[in-house]
């Protein structure tokens, strides 16, 4: 199978060459895609060196699938030459999430929409990802009503620039920075643009995301993202309101039994999610499961998990590997 990933010097497409390796995915030819600056630049897979090409070049190749993480712009504007080549395509940006005709994909939860003519697929955001793959299973037992999620995201979700700028802030080096303020020893309240009545682009993904994912607008949710200095990951604080009658026990019962969940809940020996443990790893952690003393129906959760797997390389490869397993991509190695 000819794979392209579009973005493949990046801090994502790092991950998702990673992933594609250590999960075994059929890959055939490996067309690694970058900016004109790194055209002709190698990239190692599986001990094989690659010639990295422009996005012209990687078209004209017509490859089986496209993992696109090179931003917006760039998905908006090649993806559909992609796609009109026969290449099904995995969006990690937010160019096509919104897109009514194009699917929301985190597999554990709604891979069973996709179907062959679907050659545009939307990866979620990293922060969306790891919450509703915890929520999903309670909304489906107890219907969720309201969600208040306030994130601590990780600042390789900003990219390398900010893990420099942090590097730089720890050592004393003057350097070029990703955020408007230090990041080192402080925590920014602000995760991409502000946009309307007062909330971050990141803020209203959480919102709009998660009614497309469970395909429930009449949930209230709400959200405040932090940026925080650290690397391993995205942190989340979530409190649910439930329509009806739960019981914690039930709860962690549930999300044990979740494909991609693993509880941590042990809090008489300290044991919950952190990100130091979730870097490197696939699955969404959930611990401090508890009940809301101060609303009926109500619950408290912790959720993490490693933003650049889980949140945006391992989703993506998950899509294709349904896709594969599923028979909805033309393989035109084969064909």
């Amino acid at each position: 199978m000819k794979v392209a990933v579009v973005g493949a010097t990046g801090m994502v497409g790092n991950v998702m060459l990673q992933v594609l390796a250590e999960r075994n995915f059929p890959v055939t030819e490996l067309i690694p895609v970058a900016s004109e600056r790194s055209v002709g630049n190698q990239i190692e897979y599986k001990g094989t060196n690659y010639t990295v090409v422009g996005l012209e070049t990687a078209v004209s190749m017509k490859p089986d699938v496209a993992l696109f993480s090179a931003g917006g712009g760039t998905s908006l504007e090649w993806a559909p030459k992609f796609a009109a080549v026969g290449t099904t395509v995995i969006d990690n940006s937010s160019a096509w999430r919104m897109d009514p005709t194009k699917k929301l994909i985190v597999p554990e939860i709604n891979a069973g929409e996709l179907t062959e003519n679907d050659k545009i697929i939307a990866n979620p955001n990293c922060s969306t990802i790891q919450m509703v793959l915890a929520l999903a299973p309670l909304h489906e037992k107890y219907k969720i009503n309201r969600i208040v999620v306030s994130t601590y995201q990780s600042i390789t979700g900003t990219g390398v620039k900010a893990v420099r700028q942090l590097e730089n802030e720890s050592n004393g080096v003057e350097g070029e920075a990703a955020y408007p303020y230090q990041i080192h020893k402080n925590a920014l309240p602000h995760c991409d643009v502000f946009e309307e009545a007062g909330y971050t682009k990141e803020e209203l993904k959480l919102v709009r995301e998660t009614h497309k994912i469970l395909g429930d607008p009449s949930i209230g949710v709400t959200a405040t993202a932090v940026r925080i200095p650290v690397v391993g990951g995205h942190s989340e604080a979530v409190n649910l309101e439930f329509d009806s009658h739960y019981e914690v026990e039930d709860v962690r019962s549930i999300l044990s039994e979740t494909d991609g969940v693993i509880v941590q809940d042990d809090i008489e020996n300290n044991q919950y999610p952190m990100p130091f443990f979730a870097e490197g790893k696939d699955e969404v952690f959930v611990g401090r499961i508890r009940r809301d003393l101060s609303r009926e129906n109500a619950l408290n959760m912790w959720i993490v998990a490693d933003n650049l797997r889980k949140g945006a390389a391992t989703n993506t490869i998950q899509i294709a590997e349904y896709l594969v397993a599923n028979d909805l991509i033309k393989n035109t190695v084969l064909a």
